[in-house]
């Protein structure tokens, strides 16, 4: 029988809870998968493969399809790391618009490689972010962050419908003045009309809760050896660092 080889053993913080969870780097079997994934940009075929990853690698018990996105994306980054290196390598093409004698326009395109270091992305934090949504002086929705699970199904854009629906399946609970009612007893007929029945300025509130949640964020500067354009560039999503 061929010896089994051991494989160290880390661990991470969920950002969520503050919740330690440990993990192995992953394997060729994982590889392999990534491999399949890289030769496509097929976002839920990302999401699929990182699921499928987190759930090999996490030796503790966690509910995957119910972490926060910016928890999977933190994990996911760590078991990156701590497999392959924690540096990144980037590749974008440069834009800038180059006027040549004639005077006629046309972009650089030439490719530049950026160098990231995964563990130095950290969290950002918006001080204007808040859970809670006043609606008025005695009512309120208290929201809870979108699952992994919600990622993959819903399209978290700018149509109103979409952040309707997303709204929908993130109420934690309503409040008033005497009661708290959570989401998960109401009826969805009787959530429907809830939401149907705020204002324009709530639903602005309730997509601010969106736009200012914790995301991991790491802006690197990017400068074209060719034209010497140079400029600084957010990099942020799973699928940006699933290299």
């Amino acid at each position: 029988m061929l010896p089994k080889i051991d494989v160290p053993i880390y661990t991470v913080k969920l950002l969520s809870t503050g919740k330690p969870v440990r993990f192995r780097p992953f394997t060729v079997k994982e590889e392999k998968l990534f491999l399949m994934t890289n030769e496509t940009d097929d976002v839920k075929a990302i999401l699929e493969t990182t699921k499928q990853v987190l759930n090999n690698c996490i030796l503790d018990e966690v509910d995957i399809e119910n972490l926060p996105m910016f928890d999977i994306e933190n994990i996911f980054l760590n078991i990156r790391a701590r497999s392959v290196s924690e540096i990144i390598k980037l590749n974008y093409k440069c834009n800038n618009i180059i006027t040549d004698e004639k005077g006629e326009d046309s972009k650089c395109d030439n490719l530049v490689n950026v160098e990231l270091n995964v563990l130095e992305i950290k969290p950002e934090e918006n001080n204007q972010h808040d859970k809670k949504i006043v609606i008025s002086e005695n009512v309120g929705i208290v929201m809870k962050y979108p699952s992994f699970k919600l990622f993959e199904n819903v399209n978290l854009s700018d149509n109103p419908n979409s952040i309707i629906e997303t709204a929908l399946k993130c109420i934690d609970y309503i409040y008033d003045k005497d009661n708290i009612y959570y989401s998960k007893d109401i009826p969805k007929q009787e959530l429907d009309e809830f939401i149907d029945s705020l204002q324009s300025k709530d639903l602005e509130k309730i997509k601010k809760f969106f736009e200012t949640m914790p995301k991991l964020k790491k802006q690197v500067h990017f400068k074209c050896k060719k034209c010497e354009y140079e400029e600084n560039i957010n990099v942020e999503g799973i699928e940006s660092f699933f290299v």
